[in-house]
């Protein structure tokens, strides 16, 4: 499958250090083709880069995983995402006032559901928000068998559903539509001073049911 990851911060080199490691091929996107960070990563994964557009262009799966503050802006210069599976990662994180962060959007709304109104063309699905990136390509960091939560339109959520079991994520909980990540979002106000409180990101929730 061809993997567009568009974000060379740390999420996004783990995820697309993670999806070659599954035998995908991947590309991770920046807003210059040139940019130093995802030049070194591709010459150490074996993955290739370029400008989001670039990314895109050819990619079974954009994988949005840039800040939430850029989510909109980066989705912007993908380009046509007519038909395409784009699986959302951010979180509308505020640090102005410091950390722990608010939220930029919530209650009624979502950072998932604006990004699908402005490409109501694409197929979104949201999975990964919920935890720190090496969790989401390892899921054995934290012991025993953790729950994945995810939501979305039905199309976008049979790929991603498909991808996270190849991860080794086989406790998934479908929240239904996009709507879902208003609770998956909300769910990074508790994540974050959980993280303060243990002074690690190796943790993740158990639904039992």
């Amino acid at each position: 499958m061809k993997i567009a990851v568009l974000g060379t911060g740390q999420v996004g080199r783990t995820l697309g250090t993670g999806f070659i490691g599954l035998g995908h091929s991947v590309c991770l996107g920046s807003r210059t083709a040139d940019n130093a960070a995802a030049t070194a990563w591709a010459a150490e994964s074996g993955g290739s880069h370029g400008t989001f557009a670039q990314s895109a262009s050819g990619a079974d799966v954009v994988v949005l995983a840039g800040s939430g503050q850029h989510a909109l802006a980066i989705l912007d210069a993908a380009g046509d995402l007519t038909g395409k599976i784009v699986w959302d990662v951010s979180n509308p994180l505020d640090f102005s006032g410091g950390f722990p962060p608010s939220l930029t959007v919530c209650n009624t709304d979502s950072l998932a559901e604006t990004l699908k109104r402005a490409h109501p063309s694409a197929h979104f699905a949201k999975a990964f928000n919920m935890m720190a990136n090496p969790v989401m390509v390892d899921p054995s960091r934290v012991p025993g068998e953790t729950t994945m939560i995810l939501c979305g339109d039905d199309p976008a959520k049979e790929v991603v559903s498909g991808l996270l079991k190849e991860f080794g994520w086989m406790d998934l909980v479908d929240l239904g539509g996009l709507d879902g990540a208003r609770g998956m979002e909300a769910w990074l106000l508790l994540w974050t001073r959980l993280y303060g409180a243990l002074g690690t990101g190796d943790f993740n929730i158990k639904i039992v049911r």
